[in-house]
């Protein structure tokens, strides 16, 4: 069995390794990039060490009591390390990978730092049980984020890192806001001590108004495509592993676990899901950059975890769930490959690519593996996350959003489609160009086959989500 000091390497082995590796990079890059992979594959195998006992209904507490109604606490139940364990995985073969995209560039130093804090910002939000400390952590990835949109330092991508700060903070300074109306209500900031509390409305908006801000939901949602000018391994990480998934996070942490919301917040939800998830799905039809059509899909595909969260049924929750993994490995796949074909044929629009199967192709199939989760075909296991919020969503007795739902379904398969067919068939465009480095080919590849593993395997994540669900004691 292990202790609650679990927790604590989980979140600051990366942290403390943000520190370092600069000075290891000052040494040999090649240490540096290897001790970089180390510190979060270490944080990955801290959670997941910390899932036994979640499981058993045992969580593990770390906790010190300070003054004010703070509390430097963190805590290991099973919804916390599945996202802990969700975000670590990506993120370490997000690193691997970019051990061959970034190694001609400069900056890598900062990059690496920035990456590792990013991830320990993560890994301390997902456990923390203080509402300040929850938002000092999310703050923390705002300005990592910030820094890595902006690695190229070129003028028009420092303008798009500072847009996607403003927007993002902005939402954080309301939610906060909300955090402290929570307090004046409660007279504490400590989440284990507010299970069944119900919130004034005004609170649940403030709240509210930073999770939709941080998953870049309408109207908050164009910082996300702009975001497409960071590097591949960046967009990666913020659109599918860690940084959209902090606001989902934060709604099934606070509405699901902890607070009780009037019934008016599972119609108005959902029906700002559908509207997101339609309108950024008709922006990525006819978008032509490749990175921003697959930042339109995650805009889209985050309102389906936002169905499931918000559905009040026990399938429909644990399919959201289920989503947060299913989406992080494929869309995570997705963005990495298109990392390969813009180095190779140093252009993003797809209207200058056709035929590139034929010169890469591992990354067309790892593409079509991950684009397929991402649509929802069987076997994949973006097929079962779908299925599962769907018919959540038709539990819930909301026909009309479910109907608006399935459109957005048959919308990603058109674009997502639109790309690969444009993409990978038809004359060669590029006749010289050449797979990316074996690093970048293999993590591509393993999260094509995670994705069809995912589904293929699913009663392990499916149990684990239910678990999870059952565990809240709401059905």
């Amino acid at each position: 069995m292990v202790g609650p000091g679990i927790l604590l390497v989980c979140i600051f082995v990366p942290i403390v390794g943000a520190i370092i590796v600069p000075f290891l990079g000052k040494i040999n890059t090649g240490l540096r990039n290897i001790s970089a992979l180390v510190f979060v594959l270490i944080s990955f195998i801290s959670a997941a060490c910390a899932l036994p006992a979640a499981l058993n209904g045992t969580p593990l507490v770390s906790s010190l009591e300070l003054p004010l109604g703070f509390s430097f606490s963190y805590y290991g139940d099973a919804l916390a390390v599945f996202m802990a364990m969700t975000s670590s995985l990506v993120a370490a073969i997000i690193v691997f990978y970019s051990f061959g995209y970034i190694e001609k560039y400069p900056n890598q130093n900062e990059y690496y730092s920035m990456v590792l804090l990013f991830i320990g910002s993560m890994m301390g939000l997902v456990f923390s049980t203080n509402l300040i400390f929850i938002y000092t952590y999310w703050e923390i990835s705002a300005i990592c984020c910030w820094r890595l949109i902006g690695f190229y330092r070129k003028e028009d991508t420092v303008i798009k890192a500072n847009k996607a700060y403003l927007i993002t903070v902005g939402g954080a300074i309301f939610m906060l806001a909300g955090f402290i109306g929570i307090y004046i209500q409660t007279g504490t900031f400590d989440l284990l001590a507010l299970q069944g509390q119900g919130l004034d409305s005004w609170i649940v908006i403030l709240i509210l108004f930073g999770i939709l801000s941080k998953s870049a939901t309408l109207p908050f949602h164009s910082w996300l495509p702009d975001a497409g000018v960071a590097p591949s391994p960046v967009t990666s990480l913020l659109h599918a592993a860690v940084l959209v998934k902090i606001g989902v996070y934060v709604y099934a942490r606070l509405f699901l676990v902890n607070f009780h919301l009037d019934v008016v917040w599972s119609t108005a939800i959902p029906i700002i899901a559908a509207i997101s998830a339609i309108v950024a799905a008709g922006a990525a039809i006819v978008e032509n950059d490749i990175k921003r059509i697959i930042a339109y899909s995650t805009i889209s595909q985050l309102s389906f975890i936002f169905l499931g969260l918000s559905s009040g049924t026990m399938v429909g929750v644990a399919g959201g769930l289920l989503y947060i993994l299913m989406h992080s490995l494929a869309k995570g796949g997705l963005f990495l490959c298109a990392g390969i074909i813009e180095h190779s044929t140093h252009t993003k629009d797809i209207r200058q690519m056709s035929g590139l199967a034929k010169r890469l192709p591992v990354t067309c199939v790892a593409f079509a593996m991950c684009a397929f989760s991402v649509m929802g075909i069987p076997p994949f296991g973006g097929f079962f996350s779908k299925y599962m919020v769907i018919d959540g969503s038709l539990l819930s007795g909301q026909p009309w959003i479910t109907a608006v739902f399935i459109i957005g379904a048959v919308m990603t398969v058109i674009y997502l489609l639109r790309v690969f067919c444009k993409v990978f068939f038809g004359e060669l465009s590029h006749p010289d160009i050449k797979e990316g480095t074996w690093e970048m080919v293999t993590s591509v590849a393993i999260l094509g086959i995670l994705s069809l593993l995912a589904g293929i395997f699913i009663n392990i994540p499916s149990q684990l989500t239910t678990f999870i669900v059952e565990s809240l004691g709401r059905w």
